[in-house]
């Protein structure tokens, strides 16, 4: 049975600045979290078109988190267990995001996303039929709360206080209790979390950790993107479209010279075990 949950998470900005602000943090956060090892490798950035969303930005991402994998999951599971690829289409202000495991080839992640300028009133924003919404979990996300679960620790931003910062550039904030009632700006972004994992004996598990890590990213990123408004308040598209040129190529370039010193071991231990092995014949 597919789980459906509907994470409604209200920001303190217009729906404009709000799809700018998003994906300079996303940018940002990808560069902190790649290195040579892990991280987030693009596949590919460029545009489309479709009947269903119309026209847009496809993006094709793998996530290498071997050193992020829970506990439980490293006692059945390899390390590969958590190389994610992802592909998302962005029309903004909606998109559709599929995300794959392949050691999972039976798990099914997709995220669809509208985004509105309300806080968090809207009752069905994804068309839901009588089924889905029966099945569909509602859950609003403070992104001035604090979380304490696995992934919310492993992902990180749980030292950003909200309830403490005002940005220098707006004037907004801190983000006291009430605050989604009463700010202006305001805007909602809706993300539908639709999700399978028909793996006997660990399906209940797996989907809670799916479904729970998802929540923490989607908590980690606007608490992110707010606490940074100083910092993308006022770019424009071209200089977005420049930073996210710049980003794509490091990362290329982490991974790729990543490649080659993994490469570079692979001979030498090869030339290694064939020395040992003609040593051991004489």
């Amino acid at each position: 049975m597919v789980q459906i949950k509907e994470f409604r998470i209200v920001m303190p900005m217009t729906v404009e600045e709000y799809g700018m602000g998003l994906t300079y943090t996303v940018m940002k956060m990808e560069q902190q979290n790649t290195n040579s090892k892990e991280g987030v490798e693009i596949l590919q950035n460029s545009p489309f078109e479709d009947q269903m969303l119309g026209k847009g930005q496809y993006t094709s991402k793998v996530y290498h988190l071997q050193s992020k994998i829970p506990p439980w999951l490293k006692t059945f599971a390899p390390l590969s267990a958590l190389t994610v690829e992802e592909e998302s289409w962005s029309a903004y202000p909606k998109s559709k995001t599929v995300i794959k495991c392949p050691f999972f080839t039976k798990c099914s992640l997709t995220i669809e996303t509208v985004n509105k300028a309300d806080n968090g009133c809207s009752e069905n924003v994804h068309g839901l039929n009588k089924e889905q919404l029966a099945a569909r979990e509602v859950e609003i996300i403070d992104i001035a709360s604090v979380s304490k679960d696995y992934w919310s620790k492993v992902i990180g931003a749980n030292n950003v206080d909200l309830t403490t910062f005002k940005s220098e550039r707006t004037g907004r904030g801190p983000l006291l209790k009430g605050w989604m009632d009463s700010c202006q700006p305001v805007m909602t972004t809706y993300k539908l979390v639709m999700m399978d994992a028909p793996i006997w004996g660990i399906r209940d598990r797996l989907e809670e950790c799916l479904i729970t890590g998802e929540r923490a990213l989607f908590l980690a990123c606007h608490k992110l993107c707010f606490a940074w408004i100083d910092e993308w308040y006022g770019m424009t598209k071209e200089q977005l479209c420049e930073l996210e040129r710049q980003k794509d190529s490091l990362l290329k370039k982490r991974f790729q010279k990543s490649s080659k010193v993994g490469s570079k071991r692979d001979k030498r231990k090869t030339a290694q075990d064939n020395t040992a092995m003609v040593e051991s014949c004489k």
